[in-house]
C-alpha cells in the first residue's frame, strides 16, 4: 500500500553552527547523529531529522523571500510542547502561545531570528483542513 509522500529532514543554513546545534538540542531535545566542523545532523528518536550547515556571519535569511520559511514541529505531548515553551522564554526567543482549533501553537526564533512553530498535538491527531492564519503574516 503507498503511503505518499512526506517531509524526510529539513536542512536549514545558519550563521554560528555551535550556537543553533544547542538551541535545537535545548529546544526540539534533538540529538547530534554526525558532525563537521561545518555541518551537522541533528535527530529525534521519532525519526525527525534537521540539518544545520554553517554559512558565516554575514549569511542572511529574508523573511517573506522565495524559499522556505520555517518549519513547524510537533511536541511528543503537551508536558513536552511546554517544556518547549519553558526553554523558548528561558532564552528569550518566545513570540507566542496560542490555540486554534484544538492545537496550541508556540512560537518562537532560533539564534537567526528564524522562526520555529512547535504545535501540539500535530497533523496525525488533529489535521489542518484550512489555511494557517499565520501564513500571512508578511
Amino acid at each position: 500500500m503507498a503511503r505518499g509522500a512526506r517531509i524526510d529532514s529539513a536542512v536549514m543554513f545558519v550563521q554560528d553552527l555551535d550556537r543553533s546545534v544547542t538551541f535545537y538540542q535545548e529546544v526540539l531535545g534533538l540529538a547530534v547523529t554526525d558532525r563537521s566542523s561545518t555541518a551537522a545532523l541533528l535527530t529525534s528518536s521519532e525519526g525527525a531529522q534537521l540539518i544545520l550547515r554553517a554559512m558565516g556571519g554575514n549569511a542572511a535569511h529574508t523573511l517573506g523571500g522565495v524559499g522556505v520559511q520555517y518549519v513547524i514541529w510537533t511536541a511528543g505531548s503537551d508536558e513536552d510542547l511546554r517544556r518547549c515553551e519553558r526553554v523558548l522564554r528561558e532564552r528569550s526567543a518566545h513570540r507566542d502561545t496560542r490555540d486554534s482549533g484544538g492545537t496550541v501553537a508556540v512560537e518562537g526564533r532560533d539564534p537567526d531570528d528564524i522562526v520555529v512553530i512547535i504545535t501540539y498535538p500535530g497533523p496525525d491527531q488533529v489535521p489542518l483542513h484550512e489555511l494557517p492564519v499565520r501564513i500571512y503574516g508578511w
